[in-house]
């Protein structure tokens, strides 16, 4: 949620950087609302004061015997004006928080321009792509020949965007997340957290989810209603939820391994082969809380531990700076891990690294005690898969594929595979 001070006093700076992002700003009806509130908020503290003054007054005729009713009435007037315009005053300030949820966050200075992903930016890249002296093969066609990717299957248990993992394939994926939780939390320094995948709606709030993007998310129903988690980013974050952390808990680092759930509502037709774009899919989640002049370097270290990822298991990769037509909702701005697919002969997004600023900790109301002042203040909040594991998986088998349809085991994930250094072209 955007700064309401600043939304009082500077709309055309609100509205000139969304502007950037192609998002259209009604700055006048978001006025005009504001002036709406103010004057019914004036009249109603004006009403209350005269009821108050008048009520002292009854108070004083009554003492002295002197006839009130005339003055009663006046006072119940009052009290019916002042209890109607504090219905219109709540009314238009869930009108007002309606639209302040409905607003992506401010981007910073050095996001580059651009409408759509066309417009993002080469960082950097690492690694070579394989040169391989035959055609490799996608995934889907890889996973098929060895009967270890089962789509039908998943089809028929729960329909398309599911798939089933079978033997080394399976205990290749369970590697995969295992290695990177070790990577993180002993030599990147955070803390592992197992977290609730079912939240609820303040929660969802919270980090922006809701009321944006409701129609990707599985809600469970019931009285409890509760909702799958879209990503680990939510629960854990909400860790600093209507919280005061003080100065030495931060930085804060926390990394979680979950199950991530999406309706993925607006994506019909995109990505449909195989497991590049599911309904249920495994991430391993990094979350920094930290004081808001350490967020930008937050930023590029976040980057750095999920870059580590991909380079301790050899895979090709660049670092992309998205545009702001491609920035999140809740980003101030975000770096983009895409991977090399040789089945794709493409890069594809394995890690979205972003720089939340105060936005989530607003909607959170997530603080720290500044040491200056003593006083709490807005923490500034990050996420970024480190790394995306199904996505993670895929990009192993295509780059360590063989002739034969074997695949060979990274080194760092050997020890995981109790020494197994290739997958068989066959089921043994």
């Amino acid at each position: 949620m955007l700064d309401p001070k600043l939304l009082r006093t500077d709309l055309d700076t609100v509205r000139a950087n969304l502007a950037r992002r192609g998002f259209a700003f009604d700055a006048a009806a978001f006025q005009a609302l504001e002036d709406r509130r103010k004057a019914v908020q004036v009249r109603a503290e004006e009403l209350r004061g005269e009821r108050n003054t008048r009520s002292k007054e009854i108070g004083r005729l009554k003492a002295a015997g002197q006839d009130t009713a005339a003055l009663m009435a006046a006072v119940k007037a009052l009290g019916d004006e002042q209890a109607d315009l504090e219905a219109q005053l709540a009314t238009l300030q869930g009108a007002l928080e309606d639209v302040q949820l409905g607003l992506p966050n401010l981007l910073l200075p050095e996001v580059p321009a651009g409408r759509d992903e066309t417009a993002n930016v080469e960082v950097r890249r690492w690694g070579e792509p394989r040169s391989f002296g035959f055609t490799p093969k996608d995934h889907v066609d890889l996973g098929a020949e060895t009967g270890l990717l089962d789509l039908d299957a998943a089809g028929l248990i729960a329909g398309a965007r599911f798939s089933v993992l079978k033997g080394p394939l399976a205990r290749l994926h369970r590697a995969l997340i295992q290695f990177m939780l070790d990577l993180h939390t002993g030599e990147h320094g955070y803390t592992e957290v197992y977290v609730p995948y079912l939240v609820n709606r303040a929660s969802l709030k919270g980090t922006g989810q809701l009321p944006k993007f409701a129609a990707d998310l599985f809600a469970v129903g019931g009285e409890a209603d509760l909702l799958l988690i879209p990503t680990a980013e939510v629960p854990v974050t909400n860790l600093a939820r209507d919280r005061i952390l003080d100065a030495g808990e931060l930085p804060a680092r926390f990394v979680a391994h979950t199950p991530c759930f999406r309706s993925e509502a607006g994506s019909y037709g995109k990505d449909t082969r195989g497991m590049l774009r599911q309904h249920q899919f495994e991430k391993v989640e990094l979350v920094h809380l930290v004081p808001p002049a350490d967020s930008a370097a937050a930023l590029e270290q976040l980057t750095g531990h999920a870059e580590a990822v991909l380079q301790r298991l050899g895979l090709p990769y660049r670092v992309m700076a998205l545009c702001a037509g491609d920035t999140g909702f809740a980003s101030a701005r975000t770096y983009d891990l895409e991977v090399w697919l040789p089945g794709q002969q493409c890069y594809r997004e394995i890690s979205s690294c972003s720089n939340c600023t105060d936005f989530q900790a607003r909607r959170m109301v997530a603080r720290w005690r500044t040491p200056a002042t003593g006083k709490p203040e807005l923490l500034h909040t990050l996420n970024g898969s480190g790394v995306a594991a199904g996505r993670a998986l895929i990009a192993v088998m295509e780059n360590y594929q063989e002739a034969d349809g074997s695949i060979t085991v990274p080194e760092a994930l050997r020890p995981y595979m109790a020494g197994t250094a290739r997958l068989p072209a066959r089921p043994a």
